[in-house]
């Protein structure tokens, strides 16, 4: 793909480097400057570079992580869409430790794989998860069931990481990205429609693979929200003894959030399994993970509005889950609500529903909301991409209803 994009401005007589485009773009960008702020590219950037600095068995492979500093530097550099996680290490630690792969999924995931079983600390990068499909033979047969088919002799400490879920979020991403690429459209006069076309074509690639590695015994899954949770858990992961499959999400690479100093301490680690209570509430519990996070929160500022106090909680981990911090949380608040940008069937939702039934039935108020993608591949028009998607006001009525509040009530004090 981006082949395509080269291809394409070759054609318009362009030569400028990938680095000389971002310099005259990044004036129009908005960055936040406080000291304390970090956006989750960076965090996964100093991530990667602290752990390959601390052990000399990490190194980096993927497509296009060493040479061009990441997956889609050219539209990264035009769009600010596309992440350049792996910036700076090439330089850092040479093509030894940072090696780009031919375009074969199948062959480097099974390369990261041998190389784990000799002791080394391979993070392999899959451009977008919907890619890992052609490595997910490696992924499971190969590292997933080492462990126990050696009878704990053999340890795979190997990390899968990439971009997962829903990447084009035409609904409020869409206003920007016509005036970047009309930006570029005016000091190239490139054709706007032909590159609004291959951008689109570009980020389109919309799964959640959270639940399918999730039901995998073998493997761990995380998947970080805030540039707090990617630092802690991609550090964890590299550190882990076992395969871990960490699932970004690109929409948040450009996001920051606040950073403590003890998050940028070279130390700092996540624990694996663990869930954070992001808001605290006493009338409904609601899950997420990954960019559901941030509408949960959202949804959250609406509902005490009205007089409904949600507890959010981000998940962090799929496998192994939080379980108890979900049930204590239930038995809190008496409602639930789960959030995903899976599919609804056999979706984490559902395995969050089986575990509160399971251990804290007795506690339930009202019947357990789910709110999940639409039971459908991911359309390509805009307007039904919306529709396939959680949004906020899902989870707004939904926490409405499992309070029993479906009709809007004034706040209560």
């Amino acid at each position: 793909m981006l082949g395509m994009v080269r291809q394409r401005f070759a054609h318009q007589g362009i030569n400028a480097s990938g680095m000389q485009i971002q310099a005259l773009l990044c004036a129009s960008r908005s960055y936040s400057s406080g000291a304390k702020e970090m956006t989750v590219r960076d965090a996964l950037n100093s991530a990667l570079d602290e752990e390959m600095s601390a052990d000399p068995k990490v190194f980096l492979m993927g497509e296009e992580v060493g040479e061009y500093q990441g997956a889609y530097k050219v539209s990264n550099a035009l769009l600010d869409l596309k992440p350049i996680i792996s910036k700076g290490l090439l330089d850092k630690y040479g093509p030894e430790r940072v090696r780009d792969t031919p375009i074969t999924e199948a062959g480097f995931a099974g390369i990261g794989v041998g190389a784990a079983y000799y002791g080394l600390k391979p993070v392999v990068e899959f451009m977008t998860f919907n890619f890992s499909m052609q490595a997910i033979d490696h992924i499971i047969n190969s590292a997933a069931k080492s462990n126990y088919m050696s009878a704990g002799q053999l340890s795979v400490p190997i990390v899968f990481r990439g971009p997962n879920g829903a990447a084009a979020g035409v609904g409020a991403q869409h206003s920007q990205l016509r005036q970047r690429i009309t930006e570029i459209d005016i000091l190239w006069g490139i054709n706007l429609d032909q590159l609004n076309a291959l951008v689109h074509d570009l980020v389109r690639l919309s799964t959640c693979f959270a639940a399918w590695y999730g039901s995998c015994p073998g493997l761990k899954v995380l998947t970080p929200y805030s540039s707090e949770d990617a630092r802690g858990l991609l550090k964890a992961a590299i550190r882990d003894p076992d395969p871990v499959v960490f699932l970004e999400n690109e929409l948040l690479y450009g996001e920051s959030f606040p950073v403590s100093a003890e998050v940028l301490d070279s130390s700092f680690c996540l624990p694996i399994g663990k869930a954070k209570i992001e808001r605290e509430g006493k009338h409904v519990t609601i899950t997420a993970f990954s960019k559901m996070v941030g509408y949960a929160l959202k949804a959250a500022e609406i509902l005490a509005k009205e007089g409904i106090s949600a507890e959010v909680i981000n998940l962090r981990s799929i496998r192994p889950l939080d379980r108890a911090a979900i049930n204590a949380s239930v038995r809190k608040t008496n409602r639930l609500v789960t959030v995903e940008e899976g599919f609804p069937q056999h979706g984490v939702g559902a395995e969050i529903c089986a575990s509160v039934v399971e251990e804290s039935f007795e506690y339930l108020d009202a019947p357990v909301e789910r709110i999940s993608a639409a039971d459908v591949p991911m359309p390509y028009a805009a307007n039904l991409e919306r529709m396939a998607v959680p949004q906020i006001e899902d989870i707004v009525r939904a926490a409405k209803r499992a309070c029993y509040r479906s009709v809007p009530m004034a706040a209560t004090a």
